[in-house]
């Protein structure tokens, strides 16, 4: 008797063989159990420990994985969307590959294409698979990020694997491509598929409603609260967990709370994220120069025009000034 695909995946053990406990693995007050892998792959995203899972953003990312689900998840730059659904995989054992879809990304580069090969001293042409037609017959979790900037061209190539049955017909190769049984489709967008109408994201575009009705589920994915972007900067440099130091590490996440509004309003064009304070809460132990610092790793990367505005949250927060873009004379070892 012939097996079932799904069968012959789990023979070869590339499909989920446990279950886990999302309240035990989250943290997250509910009974629901979730299929996971016992054992890594080289393709299996780094467990980050001081990562902070926002509940309703993980809730609907663990239903992607465990029924199948296609998930968008929106939110303005810095949130954390892709690095979410990393952590998520990460935890499940779940391979997890990301695609960034700027304007370089083409039809060809996700399909595949001819290419000349040297084969018993001649030159041969042989199809090579792109990553989509890969990951599709592969346990993973493919995640397109910048999903509302991605070319019309390609976004008509991945709407055919949105579906749940999901196949890629192959053209080019007179043949059909089916999806694995643990194959998982995720989304990280900055509008909805609506377009941008506030001039944040030059370079998006709007998604056409059949696509994006193609979407199962869609989460909104917020900035941290203060107190929880605190304890991430303190679990990566705890040096800091001083009651005077811990101090400028409010006002360090101050300012970055700062550049996000100002970036909300359109009044700048950089945003700080997390990882933005850490380095910055880094870099000042570097260099002995909380200034100094938070000039090279933040200032120095924003428009000319806005960085007036920077140093004014700088000075709200810290209650100094910023000081002129200059060395210090003894950076720490």
């Amino acid at each position: 008797m012939q097996k079932s695909e799904a069968e012959a995946a789990g023979a070869n053990g590339s499909v989920p063989d446990i279950q886990v406990s999302v309240s035990q693995t989250f943290g997250i007050d509910t009974d629901m159990e979730v299929p996971a892998f016992s054992e890594p792959t080289d393709h299996v995203p780094d467990i980050d420990t001081a990562y902070r899972f926002d509940r309703d953003t993980t809730l609907t990312i663990l239903a992607g994985f465990a029924h199948n689900r296609r998930v968008m998840i929106q939110g303005y730059h810095g949130t954390g969307k892709s690095t979410h659904i990393e952590q998520v995989a990460a935890r499940l054992n779940w391979p997890c590959i990301r695609i960034n879809l700027d304007s370089h990304i083409s039809r060809i580069d996700l399909i595949g294409k001819d290419a000349i090969v040297i084969r018993d001293g001649k030159q041969v042409t042989e199809f090579r698979e792109g990553l989509l037609p890969w990951a599709l017959q592969h346990p993973t979790a493919l995640v397109f990020d910048e999903y509302d900037a991605g070319r019309p061209d390609v976004m008509f190539v991945i709407q055919r694997i949105l579906e749940v049955d999901g196949k890629l017909t192959l053209l080019d190769q007179n043949r059909v491509v089916r999806p694995h049984p643990a194959f998982r489709i995720f989304s990280t967008t900055n509008t909805v598929g609506l377009g941008d109408t506030t001039g944040l994201y030059h370079g998006t575009q709007q998604i056409n409603q059949g696509q994006m009705d193609r979407w199962n589920l869609v989460a909104t994915l917020n900035y941290l609260a203060h107190d929880e972007e605190v304890k991430i900067v303190l679990s990566k440099v705890p040096s800091y967990e001083t009651e005077e130091r811990l101090k400028l590490i409010h006002a360090m996440v101050e300012v970055a709370a700062l550049s996000r509004a100002g970036f909300m309003a359109g009044d700048v064009s950089t945003v700080m994220s997390p990882r933005t304070v850490i380095h910055w809460a880094e870099n000042a132990e570097i260099f002995g120069d909380v200034g100094y610092a938070f000039r090279t790793t933040f200032v120095n990367k924003c428009d000319e025009m806005e960085r007036p505005i920077i140093a004014e949250y700088f000075q709200r927060c810290l209650g100094m000034e910023l000081p002129e873009s200059s060395a210090p004379l003894q950076p720490s070892a």
